[in-house]
């Protein structure tokens, strides 16, 4: 199976710490797809790190390169694309990815999101510089801030709140193989063939 199958894009948003790269590169090892995280797209291209860009050249810089890597990721059809959490505060954003592409939102319960991303992983997350005690109040505060954003860009939601990885994982691909255009013919006939065997 191609990479680059014609099935569309299952582009993965919501909060940092909600499982999008993790959900997504095991769904695109499952599907035998391309899995693109813009953050690392980033990461990569400009050779630091995301919080170092932010630190240096100020969010605004920052923005400005994730809606060109999200232009051109969104250009191929058959790929995971895991976004960056603020990435859909930019309309033009969710157009691109929505030409070529279905949007899941992952959300996770804001006690257990602050678990995940604070203590030494704090200084990854430039959104939620400061005092590790004041996580989930940030955290809060960027959800209020692009709950309508998430809402309206999202075709699907998914909860990975206290759930192994493997359910959530299946609760992707059953949501996957029941949308129209979302998987090739090849990829929906091997689903279907595996929830036979299983």
């Amino acid at each position: 199976m191609s990479q680059l199958a014609p099935g569309r894009n299952l582009v993965l948003v919501g909060l940092m710490g909600t499982g999008k790269s993790t959900v997504g590169r095991i769904v695109a090892q499952r599907l035998q797809r391309k899995f693109v995280d813009t953050d690392r797209l980033i990461e990569s291209e400009q050779g630091k790190p995301v919080a170092q860009i932010f630190s240096e050249d100020g969010e605004r810089a920052f923005r400005e390169l994730e809606a060109e890597a999200v232009r051109r990721v969104s250009a191929t059809r058959g790929q995971v694309i895991s976004v960056g959490g603020g990435a859909v505060m930019d309309p033009a954003n969710v157009r691109h990815l929505k030409a070529t592409g279905d949007v899941m939102l992952l959300r996770t319960e804001l006690e257990q999101l602050a678990q995940r991303v604070g203590g030494a992983n704090l200084p990854k997350r430039p959104l939620l510089a400061g005092d590790d005690q004041d996580v989930r109040a940030r955290l809060a505060s960027l959800w209020d801030e692009r709950r309508d954003a998430y809402m309206a860009a999202a075709d699907t939601t998914v909860d990975t709140t206290a759930r192994p990885i493997g359910d959530v994982v299946e609760e992707v691909m059953s949501w996957l193989a029941a949308r129209p255009g979302a998987l090739a013919p090849t990829e929906l006939s091997e689903e279907k063939s595996r929830e036979e065997l299983a």
